[in-house]
């Protein structure tokens, strides 16, 4: 939960390269993560910071990955409708 969180403030701070690094360490550990919400989330702020560092395929990258996570879920929950709009603003 630490690094999700340090994730989120680097983001607020608009500081691309240190954000993706804290949600990739949420990501790249799965097993503390379980069935967190905050482990999904993750990969949404990892697509967030992409488009703060101009990486425009990771991003859509991440954002794939959420919302294949995701796919089943129920599609009024506002971050997934968010997620959704700034996936199709990449296209």
């Amino acid at each position: 939960m630490p690094a999700y969180l340090r994730g989120q403030a680097y983001l607020q701070l608009r500081q691309g390269k240190e954000a993706a690094s804290e949600f990739q360490r949420v990501i790249d550990h799965p097993g503390i993560v379980v069935n967190a919400l905050f482990g999904p989330l993750a990969r949404v702020g990892l697509a967030r910071a992409y488009v703060l560092q101009g990486d425009t395929a990771k991003a859509r990258a991440a954002y794939q990955d959420f919302l294949t996570l995701w796919k089943d879920a129920d599609p009024n929950i506002p971050i997934l409708i968010q997620a959704k709009m700034e996936y199709e603003r990449l296209q």
